[in-house]
């Protein structure tokens, strides 16, 4: 299953599911309005969404519209929690080997992790601004999964099982604000802006055998100004998979239904599969010339985010984003008329016959043809 959050003029927009191809969508209104309202009730909630997709998936959903990422705020717009891992060790190798620091034996025994901000995310297309590229604006390539409610102490094979949906990551990085920060000792804040996430969150099983053991074994493209600088492998090389993270989470606290586990940076060995973020290029640089080469982003960069199935289509839809200033009079003159169009996307459901229940025991989308529902 697919779901998507369709800008609505609300903090927390408005639930749709979205089909297989992501050609077409349909509201969850009769379900629920948002997608925290299913987080919170899975077992009432998710099985009618079910329903409705395959319906929408069937071509018969009587009110499906067309699909546009551009009116995708983020699936969850605002989380109970965000909490991103670095399970890629190579990534962490790079990094430190370029700065002569070792990486640490706990390292390998122990997932890195930091608590992101969750109160304001940004949509697959939404604009990235910054008030200065001095700051070492960086994009970086990633994979998440959203939880149901963890206990404390939960195992991590265990926590496999609370997981509800994947998301794709866009983890903006501000890369000369991080050694300030960290030499203080209490972490990322300044540093790590809002993140992005890619238009859709999709059901686990949409994955196929791709989801195996915690980990997602397919290949996580990333385009800088349109031109492929990684295709990076997300299975094999993560070092600690998605129930170890969550595990790591729940050590000593409850996750609630929402909350958003992080996979970090992906990084390959082989160096042959590219970057998911400038920095690691930037380390590389610097290990094999002694310095970097590489600028972090600039004002007018695009970053395009996406992953493919083993059967070529997109599993979650691209993150399409370009960085600009705090004030960008181009995107602001434009704003009108996507408002307008987002406006005009969203279909008028109004009928004289009263809202359906679209929960548990009814049909999703009842068609009055008999030779519809006889094929």
């Amino acid at each position: 299953m697919k779901l998507a959050t369709l800008k609505d003029g609300s903090r927390d927009g408005l639930l749709a599911v979205v089909s297989r191809d992501m050609t077409m969508a349909h509201h969850a209104t009769g379900i629920a309005t948002t997608l925290q309202q299913v987080l919170d009730d899975w077992n009432f909630r998710s099985p009618p969404l079910e329903d409705l997709y395959a319906t929408l998936n069937g071509g018969k959903a009587r009110h499906a519209f067309a699909f546009d990422p551009q009116h995708c705020m983020a699936p969850l717009p605002r989380a109970h929690q965000w909490a991103d891992g670095s399970a890629y060790l190579n990534h962490v190798e790079l990094v430190r080997k370029a700065r002569g620091a070792e990486v640490p034996q706990s390292f390998y025994e122990d997932p890195l992790m930091y608590q992101g901000g969750s109160d304001d995310f940004l949509g697959a297309t939404d604009v990235a601004r910054f008030a200065s590229t001095e700051w070492g604006i960086d994009f970086e390539s990633e994979v998440a999964v959203v939880t149901g409610d963890v206990d404390i102490g939960t195992d991590a094979e265990a926590a496999i099982d609370s997981v509800r949906l994947m998301m794709l990551v866009n983890d903006w990085s501000l890369r000369n604000l991080i050694p300030g920060e960290l030499a203080k000792g209490f972490g990322f804040l300044q540093s790590k802006p809002a993140t992005a996430f890619g238009p859709v969150a999709v059901t686990p099983d949409e994955l196929g055998d791709a989801w195996q053991g915690g980990r997602v074994h397919l290949a996580l493209e990333s385009r800088w100004n349109n031109r492929r600088v990684g295709l990076c492998e997300a299975g094999p090389e993560m070092t600690f998979h998605f129930g170890q993270l969550i595990a790591h989470v729940a050590r000593t606290r409850r996750l609630r239904a929402g909350s958003i586990v992080g996979s970090g940076t992906v990084s390959n060995k082989d160096w042959a599969h590219g970057y998911s973020c400038v920095a690691e290029k930037r380390a590389v640089e610097t290990i094999e010339h002694g310095e970097p080469r590489t600028a972090f982003m600039q004002y007018g960069d695009t970053i395009r985010i996406e992953m493919l199935g083993k059967d070529g289509h997109s599993v979650f839809g691209a993150i399409e984003q370009r960085v600009a200033p705090l004030h960008d009079l181009a995107t602001e003159a434009a704003a009108a008329p996507l408002a307008q169009a987002e406006a005009q996307a969203l279909p008028d459901e109004s009928t004289d016959e009263p809202e359906k229940n679209l929960m548990p025991g009814s049909d999703p989308d009842p068609d009055p043809d008999p030779d519809l529902k006889a094929g």
